[in-house]
């Protein structure tokens, strides 16, 4: 760290650290680590096998990751790394740890005694990481508050700065293809655990407001190693179809709301029928195809076919955007969801015996084949570098470009004249009238340019699926989308990214959630907007909207204008 001007307290005062929270809380990691090297469990065909000793399972071994983070943050309380101490809040990120680490391990024992009906089953291993977990909390709450350095003063070489973000992204890839790959629900459950336990942990001392400003300083850098990774993420997947498939359709899931997010997260305008734009697109995909059952005898190129599903999806952008000049709110709210209920019954009546033969009516259109695009076929598997890389990888690499277009033109759209008029009418419609915003028209460019973007994705949708029919499109996927984008950060990329992989990915790894999925979707929905009504990942100017009484945020967020206007 090479500067140090100025200073931010907690809002605790400091305390004389109690003699044994220290010596406790080292033995507490070495306890855990010493657990996760015996057996945890009798039973070795549960949890990926915990049943040999000094052999650690993948569950042992990201509870000795995590012991190994507290080691680190306790040799930074009081020991060779210091020197961190004035920098990180390393007794909140403790706390954090502790408590995380007490759960994992209690959900461990769970898990055991579930799956082979008797706590019996659980070896000492297990409990004496569980007692070291425990150890780490009581220590954690035993260390004192200290005043610590304002991070954003914090700055390294430029060259570490970046090999930070570069070993930051390396571990996103390892823990997204090692939890995609866990088949068991208990184990993908616990490794959320952990992931939560480690990215707590990290917030609570302040290394991602570190890494946060860091990546401001190296945003070519955050961006091209985001990419990096995604690229390689199918390399790590061993040819798994099953994985890809669950990887495609988050990559579909998140280009559709990313679209959305322009017209809520920007224009602020609440559209529940969005869900019909997707299906419009695959829809013209589905009948420009050479399936046996498509209805146009009309076969252009692919281009061809993307570009006539996204004009198609505009229009009805454009269709549904007009009424816009006369009802917001939630009129408008119940407009668009009486299109996207149309829609769905329009594709499913469109059969020939109630109009024009176009979608097969409920039935749909099967048999869509594979994309052919000059001599590449998206259907055959093919070997780079000695890896497999099937069907639903073509696809994945696809979407990837698919989603890089996408957030390019939302980025160049939110930083320009048209996305300031956008948030202006978020913010106030009729102050923004009176400063000259052409209101309706940038209403109407949302709608479009949103719709434009989902009909995109939803040519590539029919293609990966091979099948297009009305229940695809219910108002539930629409609801789904919304709340993507309120989970992760309305008007944010990074946010609506994350808000749209959860919501997708968890249905598909917890099977066994799924009769109880839309309450556990309601009470996480509750809950943030209980705790953290902005977003997982939101803008400061969105946050501040919720904490108005934060002056230090205000400060922040002045700074950051500032910075902006030169």
């Amino acid at each position: 760290m090479t500067q140090v001007d100025t200073t931010t307290g907690t809002t605790e005062p400091a305390a004389a650290p109690s003699k044994a929270a220290w010596p406790l809380g080292l033995a507490g990691v070495v306890l855990v680590i010493a657990g996760s090297f015996l057996s945890w469990s009798y039973d070795g065909s549960i949890l990926g096998d915990l049943s040999i000793n000094f052999y650690p399972g993948g569950l042992q071994i990201l509870a000795i990751i995590a012991a190994l983070l507290a080691l680190v943050l306790l040799l930074a309380e009081r020991g060779p790394l210091s020197r961190l101490n004035v920098w990180l809040d390393t007794t909140l990120g403790l706390r954090a740890l502790g408590l995380t680490m007490t759960l994992y391990m209690l959900l461990v024992l769970i898990a055991i005694t579930v799956e082979s009906d008797g706590l019996i089953n659980v070896n000492p291993g297990g409990w004496i990481s569980f007692v070291g977990a425990v150890a780490l909390l009581v220590s954690s709450r035993m260390l004192p508050l200290r005043t610590l350095h304002d991070m954003g003063k914090a700055k390294l070489p430029g060259w570490s700065e970046i090999l930070a973000i570069a070993v930051l992204m390396a571990s996103v890839l390892f823990v997204s293809a090692y939890a995609l790959g866990l088949d068991d629900a208990w184990g993908f459950v616990l490794c959320l655990v952990f992931i939560a336990a480690v990215v707590a942990a990290l917030f609570r001392t302040g290394s991602m407001t570190w890494v946060g400003h860091a990546a401001q300083r190296h945003k070519k850098v955050l961006t091209l190693s985001s990419f990096v990774v995604a690229f390689l993420f199918p390399f790590t997947q061993n040819g798994s179809d099953a994985n890809m498939s669950i990887a495609t359709q988050v990559l579909v899931f998140a280009a559709t709301a990313m679209g959305l997010n322009i017209v809520v997260g920007l224009a602020g305008l609440l559209d529940l029928g969005y869900i019909a734009f997707l299906g419009s697109g695959a829809y013209v995909a589905a009948m420009l195809s050479n399936s046996a059952f498509a209805t146009i005898g009309w076969t252009p190129p692919f281009l061809v076919v993307v570009l006539v599903g996204a004009c198609v999806a505009a229009t009805f952008g454009l269709i549904i955007g007009s009424p816009t000049l006369r009802v917001s709110g939630d009129y408008l709210a119940i407009v668009t969801l009486g299109f996207g209920e149309i829609f769905r019954l329009a594709m499913a009546n469109l059969d020939g015996n109630n109009g024009p033969n176009l979608t097969n009516g409920p039935n749909g259109i099967p048999g869509i084949p594979d994309l052919q695009v000059g001599g590449f076929n998206f259907g055959d598997e093919h070997n780079i570098a000695g890896i497999d890389l099937g069907r639903f990888s073509n696809y994945y690499f696809l979407l990837l470009v698919l989603i890089g277009g996408i957030i390019l033109v939302f980025a160049r759209l939110n930083n320009s004249r048209i996305g300031r008029g956008w948030v202006a009418i978020r913010e106030d419609e009729k102050a923004a009238e009176a400063m000259g915003v052409n209101v309706f028209g940038l209403k109407l460019l949302a709608f479009a340019v949103g719709a434009f973007l989902a009909g995109l994705a939803g040519t590539i949708k029919a293609h990966q699926d091979g099948a297009v029919s009305p229940d695809q499109y219910v108002f539930l996927e629409s609801a789904f989308l919304l709340a993507a984008i309120v989970l992760g950060g309305m008007g944010t990329i990074a946010g609506v990214l994350l808000g749209a992989t959860i919501l997708k990915l968890l249905p598909e790894k917890l099977r066994f959630f799924s009769e109880y999925r839309l309450l556990l979707f309601g009470l996480l929905l509750v809950l943030m907007m209980r705790f953290r009504p902005e977003g997982l990942v939101a803008s400061r100017r969105r946050q501040l909207e919720f904490h108005e009484e934060d002056e230090e945020l205000a400060v922040a967020v002045e700074q950051e204008l500032v910075e902006e206007a030169k």
